[in-house]
């Protein structure tokens, strides 16, 4: 009987079961595409294994309106193993720019044969991937760094051993630049700029004076002469004195002989052939001694990946030399005196390659 009733059962009460499936997985998939949904907007965590080693990331988007504070997870306490976070910091502004100060309380783990390899703090340039710098160990607080844009990433990685403390803290601010006076970021004080661009700014001076009057413009002479101050020098129990004197080493003779003897002109030797590209002459002497830029220009921009010695002045000069060509017809060769005209290089400088190109 039961088997009969179940028989005449009206058609949509038999498709009750199957429908009750379909809605349950149908829930599962939405919940399932709303939580893929909510990851992928807020970008709020992901993990990867790298080298056997599950690395915790976080990346996260800041927008700067003003002076605030970002800082390795339980700063001034160790910070975690494993973790990699990225800050983006965006200025409101196009026009602005963001400035980066280190809390004097920082110590992660130390560099190995001087490179940060493991545990270190990274600012970079997001347009272009130009790395500021890198950082790591407690020995030395890094220096103040600002964008060149208006966005700057900071970088915190932590491998799984040897985590330190305090790690660190960074407070961000504002520099407000004018779009009409872009020039205006020049004047920054020597003392909150970076090494690199310190470095780079301090190299294109001439003499001492010049360096000493762009590091402290206001006691520029007073830093001089304590430069040549007498100093006491302890050894051991005694003390004795050591004097600097004006004139023992010249500074700026040994800058200049680095300018003037690093990138010369110099003695060649050139095959007259190959100089002037001719296959059909024969010149004696074959091989004639002219003026070409030489010599390595260590000291160019930091800024240049490919520095070269090129030639800044240039000249023309006739040589006499015997020339010998084949007659027409084979009939012995024909010999004259004649005048070949060979470039000197006059003065040469370091420059870029892709300037000199």
């Amino acid at each position: 009987m039961l088997s009969a009733y179940k028989h005449r059962q009206p058609p949509f009460i038999q498709m009750i079961p199957l429908l009750l499936l379909t809605l349950i997985s149908s829930l599962h998939q939405h919940e399932s595409v709303a939580e893929s949904s909510h990851i992928s907007k807020i970008h709020y965590a992901s993990t990867k294994q790298q080298n056997g080693v599950h690395e915790f990331h976080h990346e996260k988007v800041l927008s700067v309106t003003g002076d605030g504070i970002l800082q390795s997870p339980d700063f001034p306490n160790t910070y975690p193993r494993n973790t990699v976070i990225v800050w983006r910091l965006v200025a409101v502004t196009e026009s602005s720019r963001i400035q980066l100060t280190f809390d004097p309380r920082f110590g992660l783990e130390d560099a190995e044969d001087g490179i940060c390899k493991y545990d270190y703090v990274e600012v970079e340039e997001p347009v272009g991937g130009i790395v500021l710098g890198r950082w790591c160990g407690s020995e030395m607080v890094p220096g103040p760094q600002v964008s060149k844009g208006n966005q700057i990433l900071i970088r915190f990685v932590s491998d799984e051993y040897f985590p330190s403390d305090p790690g660190f803290c960074i407070r961000y601010s504002l520099l407000q630049q004018r779009p009409s006076e872009p020039e205006a970021t020049a004047v920054m004080p020597a003392w909150m700029q970076s090494v690199d661009a310190l470095s780079e700014a301090v190299a294109g001076f001439s003499t001492m004076e010049e360096v000493m009057k762009y590091l402290e413009p206001d006691r520029w002479q007073v830093d001089m002469d304590d430069l040549y101050k007498p100093t006491w020098q302890v050894v051991g129990k005694s003390f004795f004195h050591q004097k600097k004197s004006r004139g023992v080493v010249d500074l700026n003779l040994l800058r200049e002989e680095v300018r003037l003897y690093s990138c010369t002109p110099r003695n060649f030797s050139v095959s007259l052939r190959e100089e002037l590209k001719r296959t059909d002459a024969i010149f004696w002497p074959s091989c004639l001694l002219v003026k070409r830029c030489g010599g390595n220009c260590a000291c160019c921009s930091h800024n240049c990946y490919d520095c070269q010695c090129s030639p800044t002045k240039v000249a023309k000069k006739y040589h006499e030399v015997l020339m010998l060509k084949h007659r027409a017809g084979g009939r012995g060769l024909q010999k004259t005196l004649t005048d070949v005209l060979l470039e000197h290089h006059e003065e040469c400088s370091c420059v870029c390659k892709n300037d000199s190109d």
